[in-house]
């Protein structure tokens, strides 16, 4: 290769110029496709994700041309009710977010009040940093964080882990994407009584529930990634299961969904465990039938009330 072919090759490790460019270099465009494949529905959601990414990609542009010094913030909030694939979403959020440079490691270190608040004086501090510590350089998922804030207790402690999150948020922000979840409703209320959290986080994404063809979609990925699948009525059978089940309380989309088909499972096992003699088929070992679902509670309740 002579000096003049190698001036017009481009250099992989000078800074992007192009949005191309950066999508090549970073392969974060994988993650997303990846994202649309493995989440059913999720539509805003995944938009909002590919807006934020779009945001990051143009970001490192502006950097690359000395356009901007300051980090941007990227602390986010996932509201919605269980089951809608929050960590999920987090989890690829922070392969985005290091694929792209702006952490350092791209771990999701995932945690309740209980992994930060301790229970007498002197012991939050050291267990919130100890938190922080292992979730550096990557993305701090806190699940139903606005039970860190109990008005109604004086002698509450979580106070001060709020007041060390919200240090570090500012201050180590280069280093740490903290994603607080929850309910919607509690989690309004939870930023309104704590400002300077509300200030610090940029980015809220709101989960919509799943529909019940949505959630048939989920039981069929759920059964292929366990080497199972519906019979011919089974499939119509645990649709109608989704119904019922969505008339009842504490139902929580994707997770109530994994739980039936757990037991579905065990259903089918006690079926087959009967007949001790019989060698199965690979097609009778890898079956749910309508009679496996149908055995379940929920088809014994009146659910018209």
């Amino acid at each position: 290769m002579n000096a003049m072919d190698h001036h017009c090759m481009p250099d992989p490790a000078a800074p992007a110029r192009t949005v191309a460019q950066v999508l090549a270099q970073s392969q974060v465009e994988a993650v997303l496709d990846e994202l649309d494949r493995d989440l059913v529905g999720l539509a805003p959601v995944k938009q909002r994700v590919r807006d934020i990414a779009a945001l990051l990609v143009v970001d490192k542009l502006r950097m690359n041309l000395g356009l901007q010094a300051q980090m941007p913030s990227l602390h986010m909030s996932f509201t919605g009710n269980p089951g809608t694939g929050k960590t999920s979403v987090a989890m690829r959020m922070a392969q985005i977010l290091y694929r792209l440079g702006y952490v350092r490691k791209g771990h999701l270190v995932a945690v309740t009040r209980d992994d930060l608040v301790g229970q007498y004086i002197g012991h939050t501090a050291p267990k919130t940093r100890e938190v922080l510590k292992k979730a550096m350089g990557g993305v701090l998922f806190i699940d139903e964080a606005y039970y860190l804030y109990r008005p109604e207790n004086e002698r509450d402690y979580g106070q001060e882990a709020i007041e060390i999150l919200l240090q570090v948020m500012e201050n180590q922000r280069d280093d740490l994407v903290v994603i607080l979840a929850g309910y919607k409703d509690r989690m309004d209320t939870f930023f309104q009584s704590n400002p300077g959290m509300s200030s610090r986080v940029a980015h809220h994404l709101a989960f919509p529930d799943y529909s019940h063809d949505e959630l048939l979609r989920i039981a069929d990925q759920m059964l292929v990634s366990m080497t199972y699948s519906f019979g011919e009525e089974g499939r119509a059978t645990f649709g109608e299961y989704i119904d019922r089940r969505l008339r009842q309380p504490h139902f929580a989309n994707a997770r109530s969904v994994r739980n039936a088909l757990d037991r579905v499972r065990l259903r089918q096992a006690s079926r087959l465990f009967q007949q001790r003699d019989r060698e199965f088929t690979r097609e009778e070992l890898t079956t749910i039938e309508s009679s496996d679902i149908r055995a379940s509670r929920v088809f014994a309740e009146d659910v018209s009330h």
